[in-house]
This record gives C-alpha cells, structure tokens and sequence, in this order.
C-alpha cells in the first residue's frame, strides 16, 4: 500500500494535502465547538482517498485478466480433444450454448456455469449454431470458434467487448454465416458495421439498441445497399420521417459528388 501511495502522481498527493489543511483550520477555528459537517467529510475523504482509488483499480485490473482468461485460444484442449471439442468446450465455459450438424438439441450451461461433458462424445461433428449472447467474448476469444465452417448461425446480443474490431474478424465465416445478432452490444459503432460486407452469405442481421449510432437511419440503409439479400432489423431507434428523408437526401448528395468528382479527372478536353 505504501508504494502504491508514492507512486501516486504529485497532484494527488497536493489534493490530499490540501483537503488535510482546509479540515484543520476549521476544526482549530472553533476548538471548543464540535467539528462541522463539512471539515469531518474533507476529513473522511483526505483519509479514505488513496484506499477507495486502490479498490477501483484492483477491481479494473481484476476485470481485465477475467476478459483474457475467458478469451485464450485453447490450444492445449484442441491437442486433446480436437478443434470441434475444443470449441465447444470454449462456448460453454463462456457460459454460451451452441447446437451441432445434424442435432435438434442445443447444449448448455446451467446458471451455475455447470455443463455435461457429453459433448466430447461427438468429436467429428461441426458447430451450425452459436448463443454467446451476454458473454465477454471479445476478438480474441472469436479464434476459438474459426475452426468452425459450419457456422451458420451467432448470436451475440449485449456482449459488452464485441467492438469494431470483433466485427472486422467476422471474415473468418465469410462463406457460412447466415444469421448474425449484434443488438444491444455497447460498443459497436458505425464505422465498423461496414465490414459486414464481407459476409456474403448472411441472410438476417440484428443492429437493434445501439447506442453508439449516431445516424441509425443512414447506417441502415448503407448496410441494405451493401447487403441486399440480407434482412436488417433495427429496432427501438427513433425513426422519424424528417429524418431518414434528411439522411436519404444526405446519402444522394454523396452519391452525387463522388459521380460528379470522378468526371472532373483527367485533363478538360
């Protein structure tokens, strides 16, 4: 704890200082009189400062190496137990469910995190469906399920560390996917939807609860131009008529200037 105080940064140690001294002229200011309200909670907070900043920081650093524990790349299962096990056993212990080739049933987690290892009983088959939705899957974890050509379907509804760059490894499945949900994840934004275009096989997309859309509508109508056999839903954003015909005037303005910018190149006759 000491060294963690004097590596403080000086400022810190001003403020401290100078929440230390306001409390003592007012407790010496009136010695006879109990102290006020004010001088005992600068007093409490001078006090209290560097242990509270401690906590945060331990409990953000704790939180970071949970994210990369649950995110390794399971070499050491797939050695083991082959790349279709090792998967699934990557989406369970994430507390995702996923559904193999050729079955009917989805398999698991229970609310403890518990599962069955019967799925190490089906070592050939391939992984069509995914449920990873609410996880702390990020890019990283997403290595462990490239292994799966099959995938069709992956869901992934309020997972707070799938970001721009997580959608951009999407390419791995570019040939399979069919069904994607990425509704309500926080980090998504509009500059990393576009590389949705790799997925030449999606037939329905979620964007539903971004919060980080600024021009829901214009985001919607670039991904139906870059993927017109895909069905978008976008729901929960406040589509008014003022505004797509704003942003639709917006994108054939665009549209216009990069045709009229391409004719002006090249020598005037």
């Amino acid at each position: 704890m000491l060294g963690y105080i004097l590596s403080c940064p000086l400022h810190r140690c001003c403020q401290r200082s100078a929440l230390l001294l306001v409390a003592r002229r007012q407790m010496s200011s009136s010695s006879s009189s109990p102290s006020s309200l004010l001088s005992r909670l600068l007093t409490f907070l001078a006090n209290r400062f560097y242990d509270v900043e401690f906590l945060l920081i331990r409990k953000e650093k704790m939180h970071k190496n949970k994210i990369r524990r649950k995110n390794v790349y399971f070499a050491f299962a797939q050695s083991l137990y082959g790349t279709n096990s090792a998967s699934a056993y990557f989406i369970l212990s994430s507390g995702g469910g996923f559904r193999f080739v050729g079955h009917s049933d989805w398999v698991r987690a229970n609310k403890k995190g518990k599962f069955s290892w019967d799925f190490l009983k089906h070592k050939e088959s391939t992984i069509e469906e995914v449920d990873m939705s609410r996880t702390i899957i990020n890019h990283r974890g997403l290595s462990n399920l490239a292994t799966q050509p099959t995938l069709r379907t992956l869901k992934l509804q309020g997972c707070p560390e799938v970001d721009d760059w997580f959608l951009a490894r999407l390419h791995f499945f570019q040939d399979s996917l069919e069904e994607l949900d990425i509704s309500e994840c926080p980090r998504v934004t509009a500059g990393g939807l576009p590389s949705l275009k790799n997925l030449k096989r999606l037939k329905r997309l979620n964007v539903s609860s971004l919060p980080r859309l600024s021009n829901p509508a214009l985001m919607v109508i670039l991904l139906e131009e870059m993927l017109p056999q895909c069905q978008i839903t976008a729901d929960n954003y406040n589509f008014s008529l003022g505004q797509v015909e704003g942003e639709c005037a917006e994108v054939e303005l665009r549209q216009r200037s990069s045709i009229e910018g391409g004719t002006r190149v090249g020598p005037e006759p």
